[in-house]
C-alpha cells in the first residue's frame, strides 16, 4: 500500500487517556487507516516526526471568531497552537440571525470587529454558507446566541418579550437548530441578555432539547451572586 501521508516516529498522545507510544501513522484519502509501531511502505509524503507530539486536533470550546473566520479563514492564530475545531457563538452572541432592521445593533455589540465584514447574510443558515463559501481552516461548532435572538426580535430593550414575540424567538432557535447549530448560548451579564428572565431562557431551551442540542451560559453573576447563578443555570 502506498499512503498519501506517512508521519513517522512519533509519540502519539490519542486523546483516549492511555498512556504516550511511539508509533508511525499511515493516511489515506484524508483517513488514518493504520496506527503501528514501524510502517514499511511507500508513501507521497513522509513527516519525520521524531521527538515531537502527535495528537488529535484540540477543540477550542469557548471562542469568540464568529466574524474572525470571515475575515481571515486560515484561521492561523488557531491552527498554529493545534487547534482544529472552534465553537463559536458564545456569551449569547452570535453572527447570526439577524432579524428585520436592526443589523446596525448587532454590530454594536461586536464592536469595531463587525466593520470588517460584509454582513451578506440574514438567517443562521446563510451565515453557515458564508463561512462555507470562505472555506475556513477549522472545523466549526456554532451556538446561536440568545442576545442575538434577542436583538433580532425586540432590540436592546429591557422587558419581557410579548407571547407574540417568544414565539418569535422560538422560531429562530429552531430555525439556527435546524440548519447546524449545536445549541443556544446565554450572556446573562451583557445587553441585552442581563434583561432576560428564566423562564425566557427555559422557554428557548425547550426548543434547543428537541434538537438534542446543549446550553451553554455565561452566568448572571461570578462573585456574590454566583450560587444563584448557578442554581438559575442549572
Amino acid at each position: 500500500m502506498e499512503f498519501d501521508l506517512l508521519i513517522k516516529g512519533g509519540f502519539v498522545v490519542d486523546g483516549t487517556g492511555n498512556p504516550w507510544f511511539y508509533a508511525d501513522i499511515g493516511i489515506l484519502d484524508g483517513r488514518i487507516v493504520e496506527i503501528s509501531r514501524e510502517i514499511d511502505a511507500d508513501a507521497k509524503r513522509i513527516i519525520n516526526a521524531k521527538g515531537l507530539i502527535v495528537s488529535p486536533g484540540f477543540i477550542d470550546i469557548h471562542s469568540h471568531s464568529d466574524l474572525t473566520l470571515l475575515i481571515n479563514p486560515s484561521a492561523d492564530s488557531k491552527v498554529r497552537q493545534g487547534i482544529t475545531t472552534e465553537v463559536i457563538g458564545n456569551c449569547g452572541l452570535s453572527a447570526a440571525p439577524i432579524g428585520r432592521g436592526n443589523l446596525d445593533l448587532l454590530k454594536s455589540l461586536w464592536g469595531s470587529e463587525a466593520e470588517l465584514v460584509s454582513w451578506n447574510w440574514n438567517t443562521f443558515d446563510e451565515y453557515l454558507k458564508r463561512l462555507e463559501e470562505r472555506g475556513v481552516a477549522v472545523n466549526v461548532a456554532p451556538l446561536v446566541g440568545h442576545g442575538t435572538i434577542r436583538v433580532a426580535v425586540m432590540g436592546v430593550d429591557n422587558r419581557d418579550p410579548t407571547r407574540n414575540e417568544l414565539e418569535e424567538m422560538k422560531n429562530l432557535v429552531a430555525e439556527a437548530m435546524e440548519a447546524g447549530a449545536f445549541g443556544l448560548s446565554s450572556g446573562l451579564v451583557y445587553l441585552p441578555g442581563c434583561y432576560a428572565k428564566t423562564q425566557e431562557l427555559i422557554e428557548l431551551c425547550k426548543v434547543v432539547a428537541e434538537y438534542g442540542g446543549i446550553y451553554a451560559t455565561h452566568i448572571r453573576g461570578e462573585r456574590e451572586t454566583i450560587l444563584e447563578a448557578l442554581r438559575e443555570a442549572i
